[in-house]
């Protein structure tokens, strides 16, 4: 009869401590993009220019405390995975995965990504390593990590900024430099080497 007693409080204990983990974060992995659309006040004009829902991107790492994400917002940060996935607007979320990358690849991504915390956020979009924004941030992680590019590079005058004059007039100035070279969120979640792991947003893949 104890040893029952002991098994039901083990199993108690067990499950308490798992029970955070359920669902979609016990089923992400180190490495895994996410996307979701951002409230943010730029989110708007980035879902506009680029005709897709989501505005903001970044990387899970697994730790046994459970699941993080590295994103490039002011500053680069390490933020809960919950807390990220409710930030996102109505808690749509989209997780990739890339393929046939070793778990090693994956991690040495994360880590290049980690290098950058404590960065201040690009508002400019530039492509140097003193500030980042989100989707460079993952691009340049893959990249230093495991030797791969994810999404492409863009002009802005590519993109639809038709009707969005003012607000790049706001953030660059009288010369908008139509031939600033990006790459965003949109652009990473349309890369075919990415497989998905989970969508709340089916037109977009």
């Amino acid at each position: 009869m104890r040893w029952m007693v002991m098994l039901m409080v083990w199993f108690g204990a067990h499950n308490a401590v798992a029970a955070p983990h359920e669902g979609l974060e016990a089923r992400l992995q180190t490495g895994d993009i996410v996307l979701h659309t951002s409230r943010s006040s730029q989110s708007q004009a980035i879902q506009k220019a680029t005709q897709s829902p989501l505005s903001h991107v970044g990387m899970v790492e697994v730790t046994e405390q459970g699941a993080w994400v590295v994103e490039a917002v002011q500053p680069v940060q390490r933020i809960r995975f919950s807390k990220w996935k409710a930030r996102g607007a109505k808690g749509g979320i989209l997780v990739l995965r890339p393929r046939e990358l070793s778990d090693a690849q994956r991690q040495q991504a994360v880590a290049a990504a980690k290098a950058h915390l404590g960065k201040p956020y690009d508002w400019l979009f530039g492509w140097g390593d003193d500030a980042m924004y989100c989707s460079e941030l993952v691009r340049k992680a893959y990249a230093q990590g495991a030797g791969l590019e994810y999404g492409k590079m863009e002009r802005l005058d590519s993109l639809r900024v038709k009707g969005l004059e003012q607000q790049l007039r706001e953030r660059y100035g009288k010369r908008v430099p139509l031939d600033l070279e990006l790459v965003t969120p949109a652009s990473i979640a349309a890369d075919v080497r990415l497989e998905v792991v989970h969508s709340d947003f089916p037109s977009v893949r």
